[in-house]
């Protein structure tokens, strides 16, 4: 009888051990998800701000910097390079032959597998936002 009743307890406790384990990686699933949306809003926001820097500022683009000093984005996006919802934010600026930035390109990659599965890309010829699921996006990937 001692031995039965081990042998129930072990299998409860096997049965809680894979509860756990279905419901860490649902959860972490979950967070992956939610970064990922946040990011694409992200991507969004800091687009239509460079927008509005360019019709305000001289036909130029700005970096994150700038639209912080400016008030346009919050302070998430201080760090350098900007860390914000489990992806790292790049923008990069490309001048006018006669000054000033006149186009950008912004990616984003996740920290790393726990924050976030897809790459990001978007830059300032047209407001899509590309995806790529294995390395950094660029241009040519889907939307």
């Amino acid at each position: 009888m001692i031995g039965a009743g081990v042998a129930v307890f072990a299998v409860l406790g096997l049965v809680v051990v894979f509860a756990i384990v279905i419901a860490v990686r649902g959860y972490q699933a979950a967070e992956r998800a939610g970064n990922e949306a946040a990011t694409i809003q992200n991507l969004k926001t800091i687009s239509a701000v460079e927008a509005q820097y360019f019709i305000t500022h001289n036909r130029t683009f700005a970096t994150l910097d700038q639209l912080m000093r400016e008030r346009m984005l919050s302070s998430k996006f201080a760090e350098d390079p900007a860390v914000a919802d489990g992806y790292v934010l790049t923008l990069s600026l490309t001048p006018k032959p006669s000054g000033p930035a006149s186009s950008y390109t912004l990616t984003a990659n996740p920290v790393d597998n726990s924050t976030g599965h897809n790459h990001f890309y978007l830059d300032s010829s047209s407001n899509e936002i590309h995806v790529n699921a294995d390395k950094q996006a660029g241009p040519d990937d889907p939307w």
